[in-house]
Formats: C-alpha cells, structure tokens, sequence
C-alpha cells in the first residue's frame, strides 16, 4: 500500500503503533478526525517511504518527536489545528533536500525558532508558522552569519506570533506568491520591498502589527499580479500614494483601515476597476471623494469609509456602485440626500450616522442593519421598506407624524433592534406593532407620543430593553407588562450580526496558486478567501442614573424598562414582581399614586429602581433588603411616610435616595451613612435643611469667588495709581489709628 487516506471521519482514540508495518506507504492523510494523544513513536517514524504526512485538524497533544528528521523522503508535512506543544528545535525539522512544504500553525509551540533551520532545504517553497497569542519567538536571523537560504518560496505565512521585524531572508526572495506576516510585534517602517522584489505576488497581509512611517517608496511599475492587500491595524501615516491605482490595477480587496492617513483619496482609485472591498475608515482622510471612485469601481461590494473627515455629496449624480453590500460612511460630514430604493436590493450593512445628511428617508430603504442615527432627516417614515431587516437606528434626527401602520404590517418580521428615539414622532403607538415577533430591543424615549401604552407590548416575550421614557403616555401601566422576559432569554448570537458576503475562489486572481492545491491537497490558508464582516449592537439606555452604552454580547445580560417622564397614573402594578431578571426599572417623573409593592421585593437581579418624582405613599417595604444587588434607589419626591429600610444595600443609600418625603423617618446621615438621623414625624417643616449642601461644594465655591475678588481688586490696583495711593493711606490711617 502506497496511499492511505482516513480523512475527513470521525475516527477518535490515538493513531495506532503499527503503522510502521505499512512500510511502502508514500501518503498518509489522516485529517479532519477526532484523533488525540501522542504522534505513535517509533510506528510513524518507521516509514522511510513517506512522502506526504497530513495530520491536521486533530487534537493530537505531545511534542513533535525528533525521529521525523529520518523521513527522508516527506515533502509535505502538515500538522496545523491541533495541541502540538514544546518547543520548535533544529532537529525537529526533516533534513532532506526534498520537503517542499511544511504547516505546523495553530498548535501551542513555544519557545524560540530560527529560519536558518531551513536554510539548506533547497525545494522548499511553502512555509505556515503560527503560535497562539504570541508565545511562539521568531528569531530575526542575521543573514551575514547564517547565510542565504537555498530555497525561494512562492508562500509564506507568519502570524500570532512574537517578531521584532520582518526576516531578513526575505530580502533574498522573489518568487512569493502569498505573504502573510500578520498579528505579530512588527515595528519599523512598512516592507514596501516585498512589492517592489516579488513582481508576482498576489496576496499581502500586513495586518494589525505596530508598522510605522509612510508607504514609501512606492513601486513606480504596475503590479498587475496583487489582488489582496491589507495594512490595517499599523502606525502608518502620511498621505495615500497619489499613483495607488496604477499600481495596484487589478487589486480586488485592498484594507488600509485604521492608521493615521491623511489628506484626500487619490482619484487614481477610480482605475481598480476590480476592487471588491475598499476598507479605509479610521483614519484621518478629508476632502471630497473622486468621482472617478464612485463611477468607474462599479463591482466594488464592500465600501468602508466610517470614521474619517470626508465631506460633500456622497450620492452625486456620477454615482454607479450598484453591487454595493455593505456601505459604512459613519462619522464624516456627508451632506446631501438618499438613493431611490433600486439601490438597497443587495444591501447587508448601510451605515450613514453622524453625517450631515438631509432630506426624507425613501421608500423601499432596506439592509439587515441600517443605521442612519444622527442626521437631519426629515419627514415621515417611510410606508415601504425594512423588509430584511434586524437593526434599525434613526435615532437623533427630525423625523414627525406617527409610525405607519402600514409599514409594520408589511415590514420589520426580522427587526431585533428599532431606535426611534430623539426625534419628534407623535401620536398613539400602532397597535400592528405586535407583528415584531423577534424583537430584543425597542427605544422610543424623546419624541411626542401620546396615548395609552398598547397592551400589544405585552406580546414581545423575548424583549429585553424598552424605553418610552421622555414622551406623554397617560393612563396607567399595563399589568401584562410582567409577561415580557426582560432579561430572561439568552442568545450567543445576540449583540454580534456576522455577514458573508461571498467567497473570492482561485480562478478569481489566486488561479496560480492552483498546481500548490494539487500537490498538497488542501491547507490552512489558501482555501476560499471569505470577506465577512461584523457590525456590534450598540445601544445607550439610562440606568443607575447614568445614560451608558451597551455593546456586543453585554447586551445579553443587560434589561430594562423605562417609563420616566410620561403622565402616567395609578398605582404600581404588583405583577411587575414577575420580572425576576430585569436589571433597571424607571418609573420616575409620572403621577402614580398607590403603595411600592412588596412583590418587587422579588426582583433578585435588580440594579437599579428609580419612583422619584411621583405621588406614591405608604412606607418603604422592608422587605426590598433582600435585593442583593440593588446598587441605586430613589424615591425622592413622594408621600411616603415611615422608617426607612437600614439593611442590607440601604445602608448605603444617601439621603438624596429619600429627600421631599417629609413624613419619613430614619433618614441617613451625609457623613455616616450607617447612622441615621431621626426627624419627628410631627415635624412641620417643608423647608430646605442645612444638611442638604453639599459642604465640598460650598468651601470649594467660596474659596474660588474669594480668590477671584481678590485678585480683581489687586488689578484695579495696579492699573489705577490713584486709588492704589487712597488705599495706601487708607491701611496706613487704619495702622496708625489703632
């Protein structure tokens, strides 16, 4: 037998001890399995004949063993994505003239490894190192004393590991196809020489290392043969080469995000007819965009632009990126309107906030997160669109009239997300609102609402935020709010939305890569290049009397509902008690009137729970001391009468928790918390007490007003002779007069 091949099954337990009786074999695969323990010594390494020794995508564990140098005859060895740990030492390396590739990435290999192990390894032309987070050294070595290495590689992929700079090796290569030395300690100026010494090489990934300084010098010949760049994540500064696209013409992704550019876009960009995805956000770029961008890169997919200073009418009249997916032009200063609804067919992420753009939303916009928060929209919302989808945010803008009934009858099915909030939407809130049967998330809070809060809310079973805060609901609130989880359903998915846009395959610009795929069957590399993309759920909500943001998968533990703000009366309803994983409840600023329920006394995740502002009566129950959590309180401003609760967490409740309650009693001490202060409850005075100021901020606003009298009369002084005479005599008569 000269070919086994087990892989791809679900063959567990360790590789047998006799594989070394199969002493003809030239190919072993035996990726892809559940195999774990030890490589089989000696068994494995008594195959002489072994040509091809594939056993990635196993959890095998132990060291290389030494004896594969006596495999004279491998030229592919193939161990990635398993737990392969100890050190990478010279021996470990077979010593043969003919090993052509070898991939030992994503293993946990630690400890130090020189290139020059390799050196006289003259057919070698694939090399896939990768440690995990950073524990693998890479050794720069110097080329003067260990030599040039005999071989030239078409592939080399150093990533996740600990590098100084770049291998000086690789100025004596130029045959590389395939250059990825991301994810490691790289500093120092960008190796544009890679570019300007490998004439062929289609794919660079320079990404998130500490690369500084400009690209420069920039090849003045055309690359024709790259197809991927990417130097995201660096220090580089400096303005874009004004030649970009002659250079690179046939470049199909090209991701230079995140680092210091300046000035404009280069209207050279226009000539990469074949760019696919264009990521430059995070930087400092400015000035109008080129038409030559928006009108000749008409297969462009993905456009990344967010976070720059770009400004001017971005959907201009010369505009012709139909196949766009993903457009994210967030936090510049775009101006101008939006596209008709043809344009949003293919859309997966459209990202305009916090521009400057005008005008009506159109009908027919669509994309599974759209985000046009911070913007002077106006108009209505549109009675046509959303129909895929998950996030919507057109917060902050000047939206009026009410929210379509027609649109929700035929929209939002997969919205997970709907901010609305901060605009100037009025009327009763849709009772087809129910028809959102994947909500997480619903804002509403800052706009002109009124009505009756719909009972129909009471339908989002797996709702987790709701704020209507800020509006001018009345009647009281729904009991059937205790049916909505708040808190109590739980998605890994939730807060992180992962896109696909397509796969970019060999024929696509990597075809020369091809002949590597057939001689070494697959890899950890070069199998489809996929573009994803991620957006992060970012929402702001007010608990703990503070408006803080929420982001990504902390929204799976975050809840709340927030009904501050409105006209709402009537008494608390008990069965809120039911919600025994919200965090933050707002009821502050209404008219409610009745006693704080004892039932909340169940609400054992709760954080927050602020009733100031509202006619509620009765005392405090004691039993609220069981709210273990419990880190702010406030029922300021009511009718409350009796002993406050002193256990637990209202031990540490100041007496801004209690002020404009004047029949309660045991209220805390500003220096001592612990110690209350007893105030009669025949006490008639409704006036503000002494132990209201803030003493720190008193002192510290006297000493400044005394400081600045002073030196302003010292100025007088000094600039008028004839009052600073009058003064002198003044203290002088006073001296002597004494």
């Amino acid at each position: 037998m000269e070919l086994l091949d087990l892989s791809s099954n679900y063959f567990n337990g360790s590789i047998p001890q006799n594989l070394g009786k199969l002493s003809s074999l030239k190919a072993l695969y035996l990726a892809g399995n559940l195999f774990k323990g030890s490589l089989p010594v000696p068994g494995l390494c008594e195959l002489r004949r072994l040509q091809v020794l594939d056993i990635s995508h196993n959890r095998l564990e132990g060291t290389l063993p030494s004896c594969l140098s006596n495999l004279t005859s491998l030229k592919v060895l193939d161990v990635h994505d398993n737990l392969l740990s100890g050190s990478i030492t010279p021996n470990l390396i077979p010593s043969q003239k003919f090993l052509q590739f070898i991939d030992i990435s994503n293993n946990v290999f630690e400890g130090s490894f020189s290139f020059s192990s390799m050196f006289n390894l003259s057919k070698l032309e694939v090399i896939v190192l990768g440690g995990t987070k950073n524990k693998l050294q890479i050794d720069n070595d110097n080329q003067a004393g260990n030599g040039i290495p005999l071989f030239q590689l078409k592939v080399l992929q150093i990533s996740n590991c600990s590098m100084k700079s770049a291998p000086l090796f690789l100025l004596n290569q130029h045959r590389l196809i395939w250059v990825d030395i991301s994810h490691n300690n790289l500093s120092g100026a960008i190796p544009s020489w890679l570019l300007q010494n490998n004439t062929d090489l289609k794919f660079l990934n320079l990404r998130n290392n500490s690369f500084t300084g400009k690209l420069d010098p920039f090849p003045q010949h055309p690359l024709s043969s790259m197809v991927h760049m990417d130097a995201s994540y660096n220090h580089i500064d400096g303005h874009l080469p004004k030649d970009l696209g002659i250079v690179l013409p046939n470049l199909q992704y090209l991701n230079l995000s995140c680092n210091f550019f300046k000035g404009e876009l280069p209207s050279s960009v226009g000539a990469m007819r074949k760019l696919l995805l264009l990521d430059l956000s995070f930087n400092n770029l400015s000035g109008k965009l080129p038409n030559e961008l928006v009108k000749n890169c008409t297969v462009l997919g993905v456009l990344k632009l967010n976070n720059n200073n770009f400004r001017g009418d971005f959907f201009s009249t010369h505009f012709n990126l139909s196949n766009l997916r993903a457009l994210e032009l967030g936090n510049n200063e775009f101006t101008g309107g939006l596209m008709t609804k043809e344009f949003y067919a293919k859309m997966r992420i459209f990202y305009v906030s916090n521009n400057k753009m005008t005008g009506k939303i159109p009908n027919g916009i669509d994309a599974k997160v759209l985000l046009l928060q911070n913007n002077y929209f106006e108009g209505q919302i549109p009675c046509e669109g959303f129909f895929n989808a998950q996030v919507v945010d057109i917060s902050h803008n000047f939206l009026s009239g009410q929210i379509p009934s027609c649109l929700i009858s035929k929209a939002f099915s997969n919205v997970e997300l709907l901010n609305l909030r901060d605009n100037r939407l009025s009327g009763n809130i849709p009772a087809e609102i129910s028809f959102f049967p994947s909500l997480r998330v619903l804002l509403l809070g800052n706009n002109r609402f009124n009505g009756l809060i719909p009972r129909q809310l009471c339908q989002f079973r797996d709702i987790s935020i709701m704020d209507l805060s800020n509006n001018f609901f009345s009647g009281s609130i729904p009991s059937c709010l205790s049916n909505v989880s708040f808190g109590n359903y739980f998605s890994y998915s939730w807060g992180n939305l992962m896109f696909s846009y397509w796969n970019i395959r060999h024929e696509d610009g990597y075809s020369d890569l091809y002949p590597l795929v057939l001689l070494y069957d697959f890899t950890s590399f070069w199998d489809n290049v996929k573009l994803e993309d991620q957006y992060v759920v970012n929402i702001d909500f007010v608990t703990k009397n503070n408006l803080l943001s929420f982001k990504g998968n902390i929204l799976n533990y975050m809840s709340g509902l927030d009904l501050s703000c409105n006209n709402l009366t009537g008494a608390i309803p008990r069965s809120l008690g039911k919600l025994f994983s919200i965090r933050a409840l707002n009821l502050s600023h209404n008219h409610l009137t009745g006693h704080i329920p004892v039932s909340l006394s169940n609400l054992s995740q709760i954080e927050s729970l602020d009733f100031s502002y509202n006619n509620l009566s009765g005392r405090i129950p004691s039993e609220l001391v069981d709210l273990n959590f419990l880190a702010v309180f406030s029922v300021a401003h009511n009718n409350l009468s009796g002993r406050i609760p002193d256990k637990g967490q209202f031990a540490t409740f100041g007496i801004n928790s209690y002020k404009g309650n004047p029949f309660l009693n045991g209220l805390p001490s500003e220096k001592n918390r612990t110690k209350p202060i007893e105030i009669p409850l025949s006490s008639d005075e409704t006036e503000e007490k002494w132990y209201d100021i803030d003493r720190t901020f008193f002192i510290s606003s006297f000493i400044a007003t005394y400081g600045v009298f002073l030196l302003t009369f010292g100025a007088l002084l000094y600039i008028n002779p004839y009052w600073r005479r009058r003064w002198f005599r003044f203290i002088e008569n006073f001296i002597y007069s004494s």
